[in-house]
């Protein structure tokens, strides 16, 4: 069996020697080029004017390349970009999909993507549908979901100044609401009576000068023990200390944590009670990395949560947190909104709009029109009438269907934007076709493409 019968039947080594046989073609286009560099000597039987017309046919062979010269040598195909056991040898349709036939040659183009020529039947069957490039305003707007908490500045948490027994608690349970200067409940406080004593003390007749100095300072450790002003008077009109003293709210709100039990000895580690004032929440949103431009200290904000439908709240941006998660690559934003009829609780989930105002004098495009893959983002301009070539685009910013374009195409330039996928398909196929040549120019194996694409679509 000869090596040519052996290759017939191995796709891939028919690919070998075909690569082989050009390379032979391109070395002795290489050699035929340096031939015709040198002017030819007539020898004995040649006459003047067939030495000429030799030189002039050599200096002809020899303005082409070693790649053009080889290429002649070979016989083209043409092919469906779609199905590629369509093989005929001159240009024409396919009999399946209609597309025109494409010459299956090596091209030394590289990056670029060939043009696609399609016929109007084939548009219409497609519905391709064609906009233009224009120039607008495009709106920064940021649209994510984010969780109500409570407003941190706006926690109270109640630890007693000095050791001592809980007595006479008014509150029973979470959840209470409290108006700020409410008595919580009493305490009883070795420390706070000692106190007491010495401000009493400190108020007796002293020498002149003295007696003010030592009130003073006795009244100021009464304040940091955290005795009302109203019980120090009325110590100090009375001349009597007072066992029990009230504990009182810092603050108005809601009691969201108590610990503090009837008769429970406490400490100033112990947390008796924590209050928080939900007349003003924070809303706090994760922002994908590529939107953190947008944002700043001030944007204003609304949001929409399931339990109140059709009521909208309208805050701002108030916090944009200095790292970003690792793992979901997006920052912490904390917003703020006025709470005054406690709708909003916290943990509740919220549809959250984040507005960045107008970006004016963009290039914009709708996004329907553009072809977004891992590596690149393709846009398909048409040349011409009938005529379609892919053109990769930088993209911006993207909102309400509409894509800011940075690079690649200008204003006016007519697009495609419906059916762009088949033919940036076809526009990849071909260029394949030009750059690798396939194992079976007589289409007889065409189960496979190039990469290992299948052809039965």
């Amino acid at each position: 069996m000869s090596i040519f019968d052996r290759a017939q039947r191995s796709p891939a080594r028919m690919q070998r020697l075909r690569i082989g046989f050009l390379a032979a073609l391109i070395t002795a286009g290489l050699l035929a080029g340096c031939e015709a560099a040198q002017p030819p000597t007539p020898t004995s039987g040649e006459t003047g004017d067939e030495t000429q017309a030799e030189s002039e046919r050599l200096a002809g062979a020899s303005g082409e390349s070693a790649m053009e010269h080889a290429l002649k040598h070979l016989d083209p195909k043409y092919v469906c970009p779609m199905h590629p056991q369509i093989v005929r040898d001159e240009p024409g349709s396919c009999p399946i999909c209609g597309m025109d036939l494409v010459k299956k040659m090596m091209d030394p183009m590289v990056g670029k993507y060939p043009e696609v020529a399609l016929r109007p039947a084939v548009m219409q069957n497609l519905g391709m549908r064609i906009g233009t490039v224009e120039r607008g305003t495009l709106w920064k707007y940021i649209r994510t979901v984010g969780r109500v908490e409570f407003d941190e500045t706006r926690l109270a948490h109640i630890h007693p100044r000095a050791d001592g027994w809980i007595e006479d608690l008014t509150l029973r349970a979470e959840g209470e609401r409290v108006a700020k200067g409410q008595d919580l409940a009493e305490i009883y406080a070795p420390a706070m009576l000692s106190a007491q004593v010495d401000f009493l003390q400190a108020l007796e007749p002293q020498p002149r000068g003295v007696s003010q100095v030592k009130a003073d300072k006795a009244r100021n450790l009464l304040r940091l023990l955290d005795i009302p002003e109203d019980v120090i008077r009325e110590i100090e009109k009375q001349r009597e200390p007072r066992n029990r003293l009230p504990i009182r709210a810092p603050i108005e709100g809601i009691v969201t944590g108590l610990k503090a039990r009837q008769g429970m000895y406490v400490t100033p580690e112990t947390e008796m009670f924590t209050i928080a004032d939900l007349s003003r929440v924070w809303v706090m949103v994760d922002v994908f990395e590529a939107q953190i431009d947008w944002l700043a200290p001030g944007l204003t904000a609304e949001i929409r949560v399931p339990a109140r439908p059709g009521k909208v709240w309208d805050g701002r941006v108030d916090y944009l947190y200095p790292e970003l998660d690792p793992e979901t690559r997006t920052l912490r934003v904390r917003l703020v909104f006025d709470n005054p009829d406690l709708a909003l609780k916290p943990n509740m989930f919220a549809d959250v709009i984040i507005y960045g105002g107008p970006k004016r004098d963009v290039l914009k495009i709708p996004a329907e029109a553009m072809i977004v893959t891992g590596e690149r983002a393709t846009v398909v301009k048409v040349v011409e009438e009938g005529r379609f070539q892919p053109i990769d685009v930088v993209a911006g910013m993207e909102r309400a269907g509409e894509v800011e374009i940075l690079s690649g195409l200008e204003e006016g330039d007519r697009i495609v934007l419906s059916g762009q996928f088949l033919i940036d398909s076809e526009s990849s196929l071909q260029a394949s076709f030009m750059r690798f040549p396939t194992g079976d120019a007589s289409g007889t194996d065409g189960s496979e493409m190039p990469g290992g694409a299948h052809a039965n679509h």
